[in-house]
């Protein structure tokens, strides 16, 4: 057990300063406290996932196009590669724990940046700090969506980018795609991630690194903010049994405290899951279907 001692001295010296500023580091309530890296934490449900663990006494880094610790374009492969580096050179020891939550709605955006940032965004991030949570025997958590349980993804998308993840034939492929079936491309990037995660746990958990996804609902973000008035008025259609007569949008920390879970060590035995954090939407929806 890790114990925790306050230290009382009439004038801090700089070897206390030390000792004090190394127990904050890594004590807290008895447990050794860790590095979780978080793409997509200046907002939303990745900026009340970063507040929670912050609170916790955890090391939190913020990957994000403007306004992180590290600011990086994750639809890049020149973006994610700068990102990576400055976190190996950073956390040459490993990382604890990297949770993949960057990622755009659609209705107003590219489809190829849909795709570039909620897939690839996530899985060539993940891999990239594979060997630094090898290191410490962390886990990685990707941000799916409870729409894919909601027939709203196109298969032949999904598929595309589980098996023919070549990035550069596949936004070809998209350059000309009308923007306002985005939500279509949106529900298919988040289904292939939640394969991806299916089809690349065991081999991770084999090697000592756990991967899951959660799949919020709909939730109370910029993102759903940005939303064209028609999406966002079927959104709002969508019942969530536990806001019943209640704002029918989820509050970001309800995600936050799941997803602050299933990356920390309590959640040891958690691997290759697709956790739907949504009020009980996809229960009420997809009522016998059990597995």
């Amino acid at each position: 057990m890790i114990a925790c001692y306050l230290i009382s001295c009439g004038s801090l010296n700089l070897r206390n300063a030390n000792r004090l500023a190394l127990i904050g580091k890594i004590c807290m309530k008895g447990r050794l406290m860790g590095i979780y890296v978080i793409t997509g934490a200046t907002s939303g449900i990745g900026a009340k996932t970063a507040e929670i663990l912050r609170e916790r006494g955890h090391e939190v880094v913020n990957i994000d196009l403007n306004g992180g610790d590290i600011n990086a374009n994750l639809a890049t492969k020149e973006g994610r590669a700068g990102a990576i580096a400055e976190l190996h050179e950073r956390f040459p020891e490993g990382i604890d724990a990297m949770i993949c939550n960057a990622g755009v709605s659609g209705g107003k955006v590219p489809i190829s940046l849909i795709i570039s940032l909620n897939y690839f965004g996530a899985t060539e991030m993940a891999r990239g700090v594979f060997d630094l949570l090898e290191k410490k025997g962390g886990s990685c958590v990707v941000t799916s969506s409870n729409s894919i349980a909601q027939g709203a993804a196109r298969m032949d998308v999904a598929g595309m980018l589980n098996n023919h993840a070549d990035e550069d034939r596949i936004l070809e492929l998209v350059k000309d795609v009308d923007p306002a079936i985005g939500h279509v491309y949106y529900a298919s990037t988040k289904y292939a991630l939640a394969r991806w995660v299916r089809r690349m746990s065991p081999d991770w958990g084999s090697r000592g690194v756990r991967l899951n996804a959660i799949a919020p609902g709909n939730v109370r973000t910029a993102m759903t903010a940005n939303m064209l008035p028609e999406q966002r008025a079927a959104m709002e259609a969508i019942p969530v049994p536990t806001h019943f007569g209640e704002e029918p949008l989820m509050d970001p920390v309800e995600i936050a405290n799941a997803m602050a879970f299933i990356a920390s060590p309590e959640a040891s035995g958690i691997n290759g899951v697709v956790l739907f954090v949504d009020g009980g939407t996809d229960a009420l929806l997809n009522s016998e279907k059990v597995y």
